[in-house]
């Protein structure tokens, strides 16, 4: 039986431009940055420093592909089957993945979020995720995306509202653009242990990362298809991971504190007139098919909150 759950809060309106509230998407700018998040999903659409595009997204008003700059949540990457377990009770997720019969990257990407505060260089963004059929919980979530001369930071927020504790993982999916094709681009992703995947891109187990999935050091990326995950992340002082993509005349770097424990590197090699132009670099805090394993599962407690961060800027 469901729980009762208290009203939506009402919307913060302290920091409002008086923008309509029909509107599709949120610029914000500050120094050579300026970054575009649509209410469709909640994710990002745009970001350009000095005008070049860091990331290859989808402009506001169209349907997204791929996954681009969504925001994946309460699960990032697959559920197998759309089946699992928690707290005693078998939950059955809608298979939003047919083709591969999972379920995949979360129940927010389609729906339409609010502006909660709004500044020239911050918003926020909320979505109250009501429960539902396989995920019988209620969750606030915020997404602020700042910009400010040292690039672009996201901070994802989820908020139990809850009578029950919740199974949670998030993730997020931009692609890094350096304006070639990725067969003229170095990528470098300090991640010691990589995951094997089987044929429906469910984990299989791990392993150390060697030969050409080891990315630690920078590989050109001629020849190698991803769609891997990596952890066991190598972090500077700041606590922060770095991934960099580089091209002939440019890179772009993201970086993702520790609330991200996982990354996943994506080329495209299966997308439509689409494939290798660009590389999507997910911060995750859990691994596919978490639901199921728990490896790095969060579980939030009635009134918890978990909060993590990461960012893009020019390399």
């Amino acid at each position: 039986m469901a729980t009762p759950q208290p009203d939506p809060p009402a919307r913060d309106t302290r920091h409002d431009t008086g923008r309509d509230s029909g509107q599709d998407a949120v610029t914000i700018a500050a120094g050579d940055y300026r970054a575009t998040a649509v209410l469709a999903g909640g994710g990002l659409s745009t970001l350009t420093h000095g005008g070049v595009d860091l990331v290859r997204g989808t402009p506001p008003g169209q349907v997204v592909t791929a996954g681009r700059g969504q925001v994946l949540l309460p699960w990032p990457n697959r559920i197998r089957d759309g089946k699992y377990r928690f707290a005693g009770a078998d939950q059955q997720l809608a298979l939003s993945e047919p083709a591969r019969h999972n379920a995949i990257h979360g129940l927010v990407r389609w729906c339409t979020w609010q502006v909660v505060e709004q500044a020239p260089d911050a918003v926020t963004l909320g979505y109250r995720l009501a429960a539902q059929r396989g995920y019988p919980w209620t969750l606030d979530v915020r997404t602020r995306y700042a910009v400010s001369p040292a690039g672009l930071e996201v901070r994802i927020a989820a908020t139990n509202r809850s009578a029950d504790a919740v199974p949670f993982a998030v993730g997020m999916h931009p692609y890094l653009d350096v304006g070639c094709s990725l067969d003229r681009a170095m990528l470098t992703l300090p991640g010691a242990t990589h995951q094997l995947v089987g044929d429906r891109k469910l984990p299989t187990g791990t392993e150390p990362a060697s030969g050409e999935h080891d990315l630690r050091s920078g590989r050109a990326l001629a020849g190698l298809a991803l769609d891997d995950g990596y952890t066991d992340l190598e972090r500077g002082e700041d606590g922060h991971v770095v991934v960099r993509l580089e091209g002939p005349d440019r890179a772009v770097e993201l970086w993702a504190d520790e609330a991200f424990p996982w990354l996943q590197a994506y080329t495209g090699d299966d997308l439509p007139e689409q494939a290798r132009l660009s590389l999507a670099v997910e911060p995750m805090t859990a691994p596919a098919d978490a639901f199921n394993s728990g490896t790095d599962l969060v579980v939030l407690q009635p009134g918890e909150t978990w909060a993590g961060s990461f960012g893009i800027r020019a390399g």
